[in-house]
């Protein structure tokens, strides 16, 4: 499996081309306005109101990125921070109602990128960045290595990941990123993590991924195109169709992780700007998600989870300023694909 130094580690991990130069140790209060919405030309802008920091950037790394954010069975909010250092919590449980979290897993060698829990065994999955995928106990115990190597030849870089009603996973795999070449993948793996197969390839820096509301295809964000590919797949995991179905009109902004909720929308978290997309899946924008004061110190707002059954979102949004969760009400409610991945 190949290494690579914290550096690259910080910059291909789910957040593409972030330089990590200029990222500095900042730790200044970002703006504080309430929830609030208006009217605009792309569909309304919904101002997110701030719960709390979680992280500061780290000396070692220069930085923190939160990802990942995904409920327990018991409410609390399970976050990962991408870049943290060995001691560091890389794990983070938080209590969104007493603002309160704790340190879940401080391993030394994880770069975690998403964190979702199996419908088929209730266990916690990581992907890591580094080229395994590794599961722990609902305490953060029991650390499993479910999948490493090669599949089809070529490691896997693995970024996002999305579970079926049965269990298995679908995993974006960002390969080619470093180099600039569109060598992404989409990789399935059977929930006993015995089979891997490379579903979908040629793809530019694949990134988010997550089922639509009837299990019907997968929604996939390419990060170096900013465009949203739909690859529709079957039961059995069989390939049916796939075509370009949004491209994001981000600027300087990348397309990251996507959410879905129960009316079918899409929640397209952006690198590079404190924001999040929203369309209904018909490509139409419906609403912007804004971050007040995203100019001190916040640049990206990478993933969103929406209350199982509720319409309360959480967003992870990060940079020089630190890593803190934004809350904001969603379009509809939360389900399995508005939950972790």
């Amino acid at each position: 499996m190949r290494r690579l130094p914290i550096r690259s580690l910080a910059v291909l991990a789910a957040v593409g081309t972030l330089a990590l130069t200029g990222c500095g140790t900042d730790t200044g209060d970002p703006g504080d306005r309430g929830d609030t919405t208006a009217a605009t030309g792309a569909g309304r802008t919904i101002r997110a109101q701030k719960v709390m920091q979680l992280t500061k950037a780290h000396e070692e790394t220069g930085m923190t990125l939160l990802e990942g954010p995904t409920f327990d069975e018991d409410g609390s909010l399970i976050v990962v921070d991408v870049t943290a250092p060995e001691g560091k919590p890389k794990v983070i449980r938080v209590d969104v109602g007493k603002k309160t979290s704790r340190a879940v897993r401080t391993d030394g060698q994880g770069a975690y990128t998403s964190a979702q829990f199996s419908p088929y065994d209730g266990r916690l999955y990581l992907t890591d960045y580094r080229g395994e995928i590794v599961s722990l106990a609902r305490d953060g115990g029991d650390p499993r290595t479910f999948f490493s190597g090669e599949v089809d030849g070529a490691p896997m870089n693995p970024d996002d990941l999305a579970f079926d009603r049965e269990g298995n996973l679908y995993v974006s795999d960002t390969r080619g990123l470093s180099e600039g070449k569109d060598q992404g993948r989409v990789v399935r793996i059977d929930r006993d993590g015995e089979k891997a197969t490379v579903l979908a390839d040629g793809l530019a820096a694949t990134n988010g991924i997550s089922f639509d509301v009837d299990y019907r295809g997968l929604w996939i964000s390419e990060l170096t195109q900013n465009r949203i590919s739909y690859l529709g797949v079957d039961a059995k995991g069989a390939v049916t169709s796939r075509h370009t179905a949004i491209r994001v009109d981000g600027g300087i902004a990348q397309t990251d992780s996507i959410a879905v909720d129960a009316d079918g929308n899409l929640y397209q978290g952006l690198h590079g700007r404190a924001a999040m997309v929203v369309y209904n899946q018909h490509g139409e924008r419906l609403a912007t998600v804004e971050v007040p004061g995203s100019a001190e110190g916040l640049e990206s707002a990478t993933n969103v989870a929406i209350t199982p059954g509720g319409r309360k979102a959480y967003m992870t949004v990060s940079g020089p300023a630190g890593g803190y969760l934004y809350t904001f009400d969603a379009l509809a409610e939360g389900v399995r694909q508005s939950n972790g991945g």
